[in-house]
């Protein structure tokens, strides 16, 4: 099976400059040099003006953001243009739609360290389970990276192959980066070995795990449920008729026939609401598609920490009156 890019899709894909992309995709990244220059928080000898960038301690630069993914990110070529364009604009030569899982795209993934306790004691910060974390650890969904000692999320396929791994900071500068060669596709999940109708959609593996947490604190199974993380902000069309469908979320609904309810547990900002809205728009035909937005905070991180903070309040009256 294969699949390429007709010349006009590359053609769009190079029309996206690199600003427009790091505002879309990776916000964290942009960082304003000055008035009209910017530069990238992973290097920030890397100036981006005039619609075109440099990186001056390299010696190369580009026109584009396609430039940028295929140069910098060192990101095959075929993939980024799918992340710049999405997939469904992949040209098919047989009936399947999707890759067979043997051929494996060039993941890079980051050096473990020899431990995760500093990827476990952020992650206890966020308010995350300890006994969720250390299964996610056993099931070699997450670790910790050598020297930089970011959080690693893992994605794997139906083989327990990597083919997606997130790095999240363990210090205060939000630092986000996908490993070189990441597939969204296998972005990080939780499938249950039980449940086999419906899914829970999150923007970020914290949130999905905020998630997974308040499951268990109200008694009930986490293990039971789908979970998928989308590994980043959904970007629906301006047109939100014609938004496509995140790859991550299409490639398991195709490969799970049976799915009936789709949860989405966006965030409650302009852009949370906007997902939401396109995704219902795009899905509710098929699925019975629900909007699970969290009613305390941002996200589900934050819900879960305000939670947290209640019920120990509680607890700490429930003592006074004693």
């Amino acid at each position: 099976m294969s699949f390429f890019y007709t010349p006009e899709t590359i053609e769009k894909a190079k029309k996206i400059d690199l600003l427009t992309y790091l505002e879309n995709f990776e916000p964290d990244e942009l960082v304003q040099f000055s008035r009209a220059t910017y530069c990238t928080r992973t290097h920030d000898s890397l100036k981006i003006s005039n619609g075109k960038w440099y990186w001056f301690s390299r010696g190369f630069g580009g026109y584009n953001a396609l430039d940028y993914l295929t140069k910098v990110k060192e990101i095959p070529f075929v993939q980024a243009v799918e992340i710049l364009v999405g997939k469904g604009e992949l040209v098919q030569t047989n009936n399947h739609y999707f890759e067979e899982e043997n051929k494996i795209s060039r993941l890079i993934m980051p050096e473990k360290n020899i431990d995760n306790n500093i990827a476990i004691s952020y992650l206890k910060s966020r308010g995350i389970d300890e006994e969720i974390i250390q299964k996610c650890i056993d099931d070699g969904l997450i670790y910790e990276q050598k020297d930089k000692h970011n959080v690693v999320f893992v994605g794997l396929d139906n083989k327990k192959n990597p083919r997606y791994a997130g790095l999240r900071g363990t210090n205060k500068t939000r630092f986000m980066q996908d490993a070189s060669g990441s597939d969204k596709e296998y972005s990080f999940r939780l499938v249950s070995k039980n449940c086999n109708d419906s899914i829970h959609i999150f923007e970020s593996a914290i949130d999905l795990l905020s998630y997974a947490t308040l499951l268990k604190m109200c008694k009930k199974d986490w293990e039971n449920e789908n979970l998928l993380a989308l590994a980043g902000v959904y970007q629906p069309s301006k047109n939100i008729g014609e938004s496509k469908v995140p790859i991550a979320l299409k490639s398991f609904l195709y490969k799970n026939q049976n799915i009936k309810d789709i949860y989405l547990h966006f965030d409650s900002d302009r852009a949370g609401r906007l997902a939401t809205e396109a995704l219902k728009k795009q899905l509710e035909n098929r699925y019975n598609v629900h909007d699970f937005t969290p009613y305390i905070g941002k996200d589900w991180n934050d819900f879960l920490i305000e939670t947290i903070k209640n019920r120990s309040k509680k607890k700490e009256i429930n003592r006074e009156s004693r």
